[in-house]
């Protein structure tokens, strides 16, 4: 059994994510990938709790994706996303909400236009 350093699993999980991207329609995949790049950079130095909470957090929305597209991807799925827990919405700090925010917008605004 190979144990791998903390680094190693960050980067598994990292390519993970963005192999995992790329069944999502492609306005979503940016969209998806550019999230994924800024979060990681932006945690690359942050302290062994929260590194913790990060990577479960993350690893749960890639089982979570994995889930949603199934075998024959996002085409043939009911629905991708997950309504959140308002429960989880009080824990997060103001500027974690103006992210998740933004977030919306932005897929919000690349739904309407792939609509168009």
């Amino acid at each position: 059994m190979t144990c791998f350093t903390h680094l190693q699993r960050v980067r598994i999980l990292y390519k993970t994510i963005l192999r995992l991207h790329r069944g999502l329609p492609e306005g979503l995949k940016f969209l998806g990938d550019s999230y994924a790049r800024d979060e990681f950079k932006r945690h690359k130095t942050c302290n062994p709790a929260e590194a913790a909470v990060f990577m479960t957090e993350w690893t749960n929305y890639a089982i979570q994706l994995t889930e949603q597209l199934g075998l024959k991807g996002p085409k043939f799925s009911n629905t991708l996303g997950a309504c959140m827990d308002e429960k989880l919405l009080d824990k997060m700090r103001e500027d974690q909400i103006m992210q998740l925010y933004e977030l919306m917008q932005a897929s919000t605004e690349l739904k309407r236009s792939e609509t168009e």
